[in-house]
């Protein structure tokens, strides 16, 4: 019997290790296919878990309560399982290359408690080869199994776009890849079970591990481009927002907008394509520039919001600016690699502490990456500039009431208004007398 019938019929498990904002969505899934042991080294995301709470918000309370996931910090439960789904994250480092200590110490764990038969699919983000080359010698010197003989070997990469309610797990094509026929057959047969999009069987492991780099770095580099125009239109001042809803009149045209680039995909996929590239002796030309516009936006912004506050005769180190959002997108609560963080220090160089606002972001999340004390939108008043950073509907579904109600008591042409996602009608406000910017 293949291994994907047992896992069928409730003989065999699959366990999903890290629980975050990918795999935990995976193992709620699945569960309720299949028998699943979810492991996360994080206790008090797992006690949260089993409590009924999910802090990622992908897929809720509710479905967090009522699955059957078995959530647990006891690397030992993974023995239980014969096929194993690897979904933690791979950051960069200061330097701006690849850190894979997440993954390789996935690996370390997942190899002390692997067995014979057994089939480990890699879904974090990497550059080509790191399966083959870094993953399997881990497995097989804490096993003491022999990859292709003991066990198999697979990799299918995350595309799960956090906070999109539209294209959820189930609705997006899978891409699977196997070490050999037989192993992609059945990593393929397995996400068949949750995948309602269906599986597309890349070649090779590598093939897959490049589709993931090279769509993320093709999107990076279509925002930097909108982001590069926007500097240019914004000297011309001309409203890039109108120069985009033209051109999207026409068939082709690809609708990317400009705007931060951050959280933990596009923001630094981008760099593990580069530094193989590199090892193998090719300086990027494209990626790097997109990059270097992309990582620059929030200078950018901070910026307009010095020109405005000037422009509005206000004394910068005195203005009172409130920040809207700081989660790397809208109606999504993850902080990581949040580019706001860029548009804050920039303001600090000015002398201005901003206040910063998020009902979607942990406060403890943003204390402990940014520094940064969150506060409610209520206790907000007599501000000088408002910033719609991130586009949470709490901010688009505000009211003109309860925007101005945030200012100070001053005339109109006082009130800076900096709109970086767009979300706003240029047309109403400048109707009101605000001083307005957007990207």
């Amino acid at each position: 019997m293949k291994l994907y019938e047992k896992i069928l019929n409730k003989q065999e498990k699959i366990s999903v290790i890290g629980l975050g904002y990918v795999g935990m969505p995976i193992a709620v899934e699945f569960a309720k296919k299949v028998e699943v042991v979810g492991f996360d080294l994080n206790r008090n995301k797992i006690e949260l878990y089993k409590s009924g709470i999910d802090l990622t918000n992908e897929v809720g309370n509710e479905a967090i309560k009522e699955t059957r996931v078995e959530f647990t910090f006891d690397e030992t439960k993974i023995r239980t399982a014969k096929f194993h789904i690897v979904a933690v994250p791979t950051p960069i480092n200061s330097d701006k290359t690849p850190d894979l200590s997440p993954v390789e110490g996935a690996s370390t764990i997942v190899g002390r408690n692997l067995t014979k038969g057994s089939i480990v699919v890699y879904e974090s983000t990497v550059y080509p080869g790191v399966t083959e080359d870094i993953c399997i010698p881990i497995l097989e010197k804490e096993s003491g199994l022999k990859c292709g003989v003991d066990f198999k070997i697979g990799y299918s990469p995350e595309r799960i776009n956090p906070g999109d309610k539209i294209h959820t797990l189930k609705k997006i094509t899978k891409i699977v890849s196997g070490m050999d026929y037989e192993s992609l057959e059945e990593i393929a047969r397995v996400y068949e079970l949750v995948i309602e999009a269906g599986v597309h069987k890349a070649s090779s492991i590598k093939v897959a591990e490049a589709a993931k780099v090279a769509e993320n770095s093709q999107r990076d580099i279509n925002i930097a481009f909108m982001n590069e125009l926007s500097m240019v239109f914004d000297r011309m001042n001309i409203d890039t927002n109108d120069v985009v809803e033209a051109m999207n009149t026409k068939w082709n045209a690809l609708k990317f907008y400009p705007g931060l680039v951050g959280g933990h995909c596009i923001g630094v996929d981008p760099y593990y394509f580069v530094y193989e590239a590199e090892k193998l002796g090719y300086h990027s030309q494209i990626i790097l520039s997109g990059r270097k516009i992309n990582d620059g936006m929030g200078e950018f912004v901070a910026n307009a919001i010095i020109k405005k506050l000037i422009l509005a005769n206000k004394v910068v180190k005195q203005a009172k600016v409130v920040i809207l959002g700081i989660t790397f997108k809208e109606n999504c609560p993850d902080t990581r690699n949040s580019k706001i963080d860029d548009i804050i220090k920039k303001l600090n160089e000015y002398g201005i502490e901003p206040i910063v606002v998020d009902p979607r972001a942990s406060a403890k999340d943003a204390k402990n990456e940014y520094g940064v004390d969150l506060v409610d939108l209520k206790n907000v008043k007599n501000a000088d500039c408002l910033v719609f950073a991130v586009a949470h509907d709490e901010f688009n579904n505000m009211n003109w009431e309860q925007i101005d109600g945030l200012f100070g008591d001053f005339d109109n042409s006082e009130k800076v208004i900096i709109d970086v996602k767009g979300i706003l009608s240029r047309v109403e406000i400048e109707k009101k007398g605000y001083s307005y910017w957007r990207l």
